[in-house]
Formats: structure tokens, sequence, C-alpha cells
């Protein structure tokens, strides 16, 4: 990465993203203007107004403190987005600090009915398997997980059928049973392809967690089968574990060296792919000579890495693993049986991605992990 773009990566790009989502929230009628006015009131710089408007953005704001005032709490501690929008030229009624929906209408969380679409037991039995599968529901009981079931609707969608458009307004999310979904994003007036889809992948569920437009168009690739899930179960059953596990994994994520030039929407899709797992003290994690399937950070816990260095002899300990650090993925850069033993010397948490998503999210670091996995080399071949 040059000293351009590593620039580009660390100081541009964050920012680009921040007022990207700001716009999206917003669709103010004049973006330019609106991120003018954004920037300004960030950077403590105030407009050059009339009198009268100045008259007229001092009444706005003396009733917006008064409605916050009969609030509650939470209504009063407004985002500073939200602070700064509603100065700025869409005049809106005030928020809370995540987003209107949070205190409004479709999210009011009153008596709830959700609704029920008959079954067979093997479209049960698939369902079953795809939640299990997917970030979103592996952390809900047995009871909210049937809710969930009992609430999808079957969903086909013939090869070349959009399911969903960007900028639209969405009301579900989507769970693909069989077919593959192709995802793409208007940049510059360009239809950029992100990424495909498989069984057990969700998607649209951004536009339910954060009361955002559509922030991509998915169009079936194959003839597909999707199972959607309204907004009303959404937020009911699944938003409140959905969001909390995200936020814990993006958290956590940051902290990881071989990360860090990752931006938070590629480390978010990395939390959303992740599965966690316990071993105990002494348990392996992988085997030498097994086939590799899965890369692993450590959350946390310690690990050794042993491998047999002289036949005949025992695996000697060619390197620790603590909170941060990562295994596992030579197997899947070279296509190679593993290379060494990995042991927990207590209690280990980790998480991991499986083959698939591993080629699919870890792209922005693969020349990292490369360079990595020949200095692990050098070490081997050092002890011989």
């Amino acid at each position: 990465m040059s000293v351009y773009d590593e620039y580009i990566v660390k100081n541009v790009n964050p920012v680009l993203n921040q007022l990207t989502n700001d716009v999206i929230k917003e669709k103010p009628d004049n973006p330019i203007v609106f991120l003018i006015d954004l920037l300004n009131k960030r950077l403590g710089i105030q407009n050059t107004l009339s009198e009268k408007e100045e008259l007229r953005i001092l009444r706005q704001e003396l009733a917006r403190l008064k409605q916050n005032k009969a609030g509650s709490e939470e209504e009063k501690t407004e985002s500073e987005d939200d602070e700064i929008d509603d100065l700025g030229p869409k005049k809106q009624a005030a928020r809370s600090a995540v987003s209107a929906e949070a205190y409004g209408q479709w999210n009011k969380k009153g008596d709830f009915n959700p609704p029920v679409y008959p079954k067979t037991p093997e479209q049960h039995s698939r369902i079953i398997t795809k939640l299990s599968s997917s970030f979103m529901f592996s952390s809900l009981d047995d009871k909210d997980k049937e809710i969930v079931i009992e609430a999808m609707k079957e969903c086909i969608f013939p090869t070349n059928s959009e399911v969903i458009k960007q900028g639209a307004d969405g009301a579900e999310l989507f769970i693909v049973d069989t077919g593959i979904l192709s995802c793409y994003k208007n940049i510059k007036g360009e239809n950029k392809h992100l990424k495909d889809y498989h069984p057990g992948e969700a998607f649209g569920e951004l536009a339910l967690l954060y009361n955002a437009p559509r922030a991509a168009t998915i169009i079936a690739k194959t003839d597909a089968i999707l199972w959607s899930l309204d907004r009303d179960t959404f937020n009911h059953i699944v938003k409140d574990a959905a969001v909390k596990r995200r936020e814990k994994y993006e958290a956590f994520l940051a902290k990881v060296d071989l990360l860090s030039d990752m931006d938070p929407y590629e480390r978010s899709q990395l939390a959303d792919a992740f599965v966690t797992s316990k071993y105990n003290q002494g348990e392996f994690v992988i085997k030498e000579g097994d086939e590799g399937n899965n890369f692993y950070i450590v959350e946390d816990g310690e690990a050794i890495a042993t491998k047999t260095i002289h036949a005949g002899h025992a695996a000697e300990e060619v390197k620790r693993y603590r909170p941060g650090d990562y295994f596992g993925e030579l197997a899947l850069l070279k296509g190679q049986p593993r290379a060494a033993n990995v042991v927990a010397l207590r209690v280990l948490k980790l998480v991991s991605l499986d083959r698939h998503s591993f080629k699919r999210l870890l792209g922005p670091v693969e020349s990292i992990l490369l360079r990595n996995a020949k200095k692990y080399e050098e070490i081997i071949a050092s002890l011989t």
C-alpha cells in the first residue's frame, strides 16, 4: 500500500463514509448545502445570516428545547448530528439518539401479534438450519426463534428479478434458502458488484436496524427462494439482540491490529459473519495435518501452537496466541493441511470465519496475511 493509499484509508475514507451515512439518513433536498452546514457546525463555524434568519432559527431552537424538556430523558440526549440537522435546511421534528424510528410509530413495543405463515415440517427444518448460520438469530432462545420461524414468509424470485432497490424504503429482511443473489451499489453512476449472497446468508437488515433506505440493490442471479421477516417482528424479537452482538464484536475487532485499516462498514460485515466457540484447557482447536476450513481470532484466553519439528519427537511449542491474535489462515490461503496444532492453555473463547466468508470478507487484508504467513514459515525453518 502506497503512502497515498494509506492516507486515504486512514484519514479520508472514515470521513467520507460518515458524511455519506448522514446524507442517506436525512435525504436532504440539497445534499451540498446540507453537508456544508453540517461541516460548518462540526468545525464551530457559524454561517453569516440575516437578522431575520437568525431570529427564525433561535425561535426554532427554543421550541425544540421546550419539546425536549417535556419529553423523556432519552429524548433529551440527542446526538450531535441530530442537533445540527435540526438547524439545517431540511426541518424535522426532534429525534432520539439513534433515529426517529427508535421512538416512532413503527417501533413502539406495545401489544404485538406476530404474523403466522403455515409451513411444512421440511420447510420448518430448512429455516432452522438457515437461522443457525445467521449472526442475527444465533442468540435467540428457542421460544423467540419459533416465533420468528412462524412469522417468516416464503418469497420466490426468478432469475434477474429485483429483490430490493438501492434508496428505497425497507420493510423486511431476507434470508436465502436456495439460489444465489448479487448485490450491486450505484457509485458515481456506475453499478458496482459488491458480493453474492448464498444460502444461509441474510440481507436487508440495515434498513431495519438503522431506519435507513436500502444501501444497495439485490438481484436474483439464479432462481431463488427467500424467507422474509417483517419489520414489526424483527423489532420486537430480533433487533435488540442483533444490535448488541454487532456492537460487541465491532468494538473487539477495532482493537485487532490485523483489521486496523478496515473501515467500520467492513468490520461490521465481519462482526455479522463471525461464529463464537469456546474450548477448555488442553482441548485442541486444530490439529496438524487436518484439513483447514476456518480462520480464528482469539477473543479471550490463551493458546499455544505446537508443531512436529523432528520426526519421532513430541511436538514443540512455536507460538502463543493471546486476545487479538489470529491463526488458521495458512490452510485457507494456500489450500494446504493444517501446519500446526493449536491447543487451549486455559479457557479459550474464539471467533471464527468459514472458508467462504474468509475469502469474501478478508480481501482487504489478504496481503498482510500472506506477509505474516511468510514470517511464520521463516520461524519454522529456523527451528529445523
